[in-house]
């Protein structure tokens, strides 16, 4: 029997489908009501990436700046970080995702077969964690509370204000894993980069409309640094609720 990526890969789901993986598919991500946004996207892609020549920060002066932007929302790596993390496969998962630039801050769940639940952050168990070498899928509503901020900014000048921000990804092994946005990828419908990463990268996803004819965006983070995270800040409680 194929896997489900295997299905994804060979285009068994009509086009539009496609766009989130087989997990949000099945978890009714493309196809929820969700009553933040209205008005039709443009219909080409929008893709706003970093200039090659941006240099990464240090990941000393990423820690800090991360920690100035959070104020009372992001907390401060515990640690000098590490560049070279030790992978895990099948051990570590995401626990929390925190945008300091934005305030969002969600705890992250399993992505589940039905309807997404609100108040939380989810992960598409088929791709990657932190730390594993290959790109993890991060997925919310864009609704108060949640991942509207993401949506808000990538409709000014297609998202540039959010190149160079640091999101932070906290593991269920107390790890705080730290992330540029290198890219802001609008009206999106596929999930063919993210599958055929080599490398690692973060993907972050929401919707842009209220049905299934809409297009998704996705923002792109690259790796910068690993450091050890108070197991308090690593494992939030999650309240997801039905909405």
């Amino acid at each position: 029997m194929r896997s489900a990526l295997d299905l994804l890969r060979l285009r068994i789901l009509p086009p539009v489908l496609t766009g989130t993986g087989v997990m949000l598919l099945a978890a009714g991500i493309l196809t929820y009501a969700d009553p933040t946004t209205a008005g039709e996207p443009a219909a080409t892609p929008v893709v706003v990436t970093a200039p090659p020549s941006t240099p990464a920060p240090s990941p000393s002066v990423s820690a800090s700046a991360s920690a100035s932007a959070s104020a009372s929302v992001g907390p401060t790596p515990s640690a000098s970080p590490s560049t070279s993390p030790s992978p895990q496969i099948g051990v570590r998962v995401a626990t929390r995702l925190v945008i300091p630039a934005l305030r969002i801050d969600l705890p992250v769940i399993e992505g589940p077969d039905g309807y997404p639940p609100c108040d939380v952050a989810m992960y598409l168990k088929e791709l990657g964690q932190p730390g594993e070498g290959r790109a993890i899928y991060l997925y919310a509503h864009a609704r108060r509370g949640m991942m509207l901020p993401l949506l808000e900014q990538s409709k000014v000048n297609d998202g540039r204000g959010m190149l160079g921000m640091l999101v932070q990804v906290f593991t269920s092994d107390d790890q705080l894993y730290l992330y540029e946005i290198s890219e802001v990828r609008r009206h999106q419908r596929t999930l063919d980069r993210p599958l055929a990463a080599t490398s690692e990268e973060l993907w972050l996803q929401t919707s842009e409309g209220p049905n299934a004819s809409y297009p998704k965006l996705q923002v792109v983070a690259r790796p910068l640094s690993v450091a050890p995270a108070d197991p308090a800040e690593a494992h939030p409680k999650a309240e997801p609720r039905a909405c």
